[in-house]
């Protein structure tokens, strides 16, 4: 495969950019690979700047449901384009998609939008420490919630009851007041609520993990979050900026039937263009300037080029509830491949699927936890990544990503992405 005008590039981009990209994971680092330079995108293909055709399950990280360049989003875009890009005023559009995420998911019974998953997930911790009056929160090893300074954090050696920056500049002093618990681990939240008695804001956390690969919730998990933020007059916060509108119209929250008191979502709400949610219970939200005193502000922000994507993705997404089933089956149909695979090959491998959503560990324990997806061989995944790159398929170029399955991907990109996986 050439890919020497790719490499000119990022031998260009690495003395403009850290690493050469403006995104960490995009630096192939973790796969022993330089990165490709994407020239276009249609449907479910993608296209570098070598000329070399690759089926996408990428999807830009999540929002492309639709597949690349959908038609009507485009020309959504366009249309508004020649409007004008940006007012730094109110428009019609954010009222419409506002609309649209609250008929989506009810709990969202008042919104501010912002311009990314990052932005959004921490206006929602200042807004729920701004409501209860306290500052702790607590997240979830191998949850991922953005890059704002108190989540960049892991669990220390006293692992419940103190946390470390995750990050250079990161003040420590900041990063304690974030409480680092394990995924389906109950009795970990239980410590955490019981060593900080009435000082916990909110527990922030991604319904379904998908930022240590795909991780599942037990089945208990979920309730019990609701009910132990109940009980200690703390707030929920689902951080959905994957799920949702992935899991189906109403997110994780209506997949599992919880209905938390935050809601964070990014991605797909802004059809591909920088876009961001974050809302819940009115009482709360009012808390936020100009009508109470939890500021935050964005020029950007509900800007009417990414509210038109977003709303005709979403508009398509109800028009045509059907493809959830498609793309739920077809994330199985390469479930099952990968599952040969292992078994053909007599290697260790365990997969995680829900909806259109997929991870496949290269080792031979459950992964139901941050732990369990550390015990993967990530080796045999950059090999993994090689071959699958080299028979025309384009995967997350890292262990602890998902895959995404859209609507665009024909029965034959399926079929053809299974014959390699089981060759």
């Amino acid at each position: 495969m050439n890919t020497s005008r790719s490499e000119e590039l990022y031998a260009i981009a690495r003395e403009l950019m850290p690493g050469g990209v403006n995104s960490p994971v995009r630096a192939f680092g973790s796969v022993g690979r330089k990165p490709l330079f994407i020239d276009h995108a249609r449907g479910s293909r993608i296209y570098d700047v070598d000329g070399n055709e690759f089926i996408d399950y990428v999807c830009s990280w999540g929002p492309g449901i639709l597949g690349h360049a959908h038609p009507e989003v485009i020309e959504a875009v366009v249309k508004a384009s020649f409007d004008g890009l940006t007012f730094g005023a109110p428009t019609g559009k954010e009222n419409r998609l506002a609309e649209l995420v609250q008929a989506c998911m009810p709990s969202m019974e008042m919104m501010r939008l912002v311009n990314s998953g990052t932005e959004a997930t921490m206006s929602a911790i200042r807004a729920a420490r701004g409501f209860t009056g306290r500052d702790k929160i607590i997240k979830f090893k191998g949850c991922y919630h953005g890059h704002s300074d108190g989540l960049l954090v892991q669990a220390g050696s006293a692992a419940l009851t103190q946390s470390v920056p995750d990050s250079g500049g990161v003040p420590a002093s900041y990063a304690e007041q974030t409480l680092v618990a394990l995924f389906n681990d109950k009795d970990s939240v239980r410590e955490l609520f019981d060593n900080n008695k009435d000082q916990i804001a909110a527990i922030i956390v991604e319904p379904v993990a998908a930022n240590m690969g795909v991780v599942l919730p037990d089945v208990d998990f979920l309730p019990f979050l609701r009910e132990i933020t109940e009980e200690n007059g703390s707030l929920l916060i689902f951080d959905e900026v994957i799920t949702g509108f992935r899991l189906g119209t109403g997110g994780a929250q209506a997949y599992f039937g919880i209905k938390p008191d935050l809601t964070t979502l990014g991605k797909i709400v802004g059809g591909g263009m920088p876009m961001a949610v974050y809302g819940g219970r009115r009482d709360i939200m009012e808390q936020v300037a100009p009508l109470g005193k939890v500021y935050q502000a964005g020029t950007l922000s509900g800007n009417p080029i990414a509210t038109s994507a977003g709303i005709k993705t979403i508009e398509i997404l109800m028009r045509d509830p059907e493809i959830y089933e498609r793309i739920e089956k077809n994330a199985a149909r390469l479930a099952g491949a990968f599952r040969e695979r292992a078994r053909k090959l007599g290697i260790k491998l365990h997969v995680n699927q829900i909806g259109s959503l997929l991870s496949a560990f290269f080792t031979g324990e459950e992964v139901r936890d941050y732990q369990g997806a550390l015990s993967s061989d990530t080796s045999a995944y950059a090999d993994y990544f090689g071959y699958m790159l080299e028979h025309g398929i384009y995967v997350a170029p890292s262990q602890f990503e998902a895959m995404f399955v859209s609507g665009a991907h024909s029965d034959e990109d399926i079929e053809k992405t299974i014959r390699v996986l089981t060759a």
